[in-house]
């Protein structure tokens, strides 16, 4: 393994200290006291700066007094006023459509918190005063967004619980890292389950499916395997797949390709835990693909950061039986020169 694909699997080791140090230092920060006010949460970002605001906005369902949504366009809902809390995430800090969100965000009048490791957002937020974290990325030696998850779900964490919006406190916090490093610690090694299922997803289209507290960290998993491992993938939600898309397996007929990867967890909603294997049925008597993967941790908290370990390690597996590069994206960086 070359020194930029080493690089790689250094971040996903660093996960962990990634959610620490971030906790830790927006934990330290002083916020202004009108951000305990906030009616509703905006994460706003593109790509990987959005993942942290993924997890929050499928486990804040379940547990914030408030709503939230995170927003990837140049600009923000119509209902965005002073009384809402926009995180403006930004991993280089020159992405167009968040900088134009955050202008949005000044021209709204709404309360504004920055999560970046510089660039002209860094500029602009020292210009206007706003409440920023600048992020020190000495834990993501691979300097890739989607591979500093750890940073902005530490981050937008600290800062929910520092307002009373959230009530999650360091022992949860602490309970959640030493899990993550179990993982690291087991799938680092040879003859582990990500290193099974990457066997399985080599030359398959996978398709991903979760519920609940677990959709966030589906939706960072599908964002690894196109970008990292160059590979497509789709993600589905139970129980809304259950009302059309088990109808979309009858055709194209013959094709194999399609492998569903289903995340089951013991604290989903009692019936959405029933409809796992029945889907399951489905599915195999369409004559396609499936694993099921049971989370073991405690907590939502926990199985989240566990299923980001586990997509992590699996980006970097099938990428190897790719070979493909996990940190160049050419595609995207032909878009945007054309773009610009």
């Amino acid at each position: 393994m070359d020194n930029l694909k080493q690089s790689v699997l250094e971040s996903v080791k660093l996960l962990p200290e990634q959610v620490q140090s971030s906790w830790e230092y927006v934990a330290t920060m002083p916020l202004p006291q009108e951000f305990r006010e906030a009616k509703q949460i905006v994460v706003s970002g593109m790509g990987g700066s959005a993942l942290g605001g993924r997890v929050l906005e499928h486990y804040g369902k379940l547990y914030l007094p408030i709503p939230v949504e995170v927003v990837t366009h140049y600009t923000l809902p119509e209902y965005v006023d002073e009384k809402t809390l926009v995180v403006i995430s930004s991993y280089s800090g020159n992405t167009e459509e968040t900088i134009s969100a955050f202008n949005d965000a000044l021209e709204k009048n709404a309360m504004i918190f920055v999560i970046t490791t510089g660039g002209k957002l860094k500029e602009i937020a020292e210009e206007e005063g706003v409440a920023a974290y600048i992020i020190e990325p000495e834990y993501n030696p691979s300097k890739q967004p989607r591979l500093a998850t750890g940073y902005s779900i530490g981050a937008i964490f600290s800062l929910l619980s520092s307002l009373k919006l959230l009530h999650f406190d360091e022992n949860q916090l602490q309970s959640g890292i030493k899990i993550m490093r179990d993982f690291v610690a087991e799938y680092s090694g040879e003859g582990n389950k990500a290193r099974e299922i990457t066997e399985r997803l080599y030359g398959k289209i996978p398709i991903l499916i979760a519920s609940e507290h677990l959709l966030g960290a589906v939706h960072i998993f599908k964002n690894q395997l196109n970008e990292s491992a160059k590979s497509f993938s789709a993600e589905f939600d139970l129980p809304e797949l259950n009302h059309h898309l088990m109808e979309g397996l009858v055709n194209p007929e013959g094709n194999k390709h399609l492998i569903f990867l289903m995340f089951e967890s013991r604290l989903y909603h009692e019936r959405v835990q029933k409809r796992y294997p029945i889907t399951k049925e489905v599915i195999e008597k369409n004559e396609r693909d499936v694993i099921a993967v049971r989370l073991k941790s405690e907590t939502r908290f926990q199985q989240v950061l566990e299923l980001l370990v586990l997509g992590s390690f699996i980006e970097i597996y099938l990428s190897e039986k790719y070979d493909a590069d996990p940190i160049a994206i050419p595609w995207v960086d032909y878009f945007k020169e054309k773009l610009a």
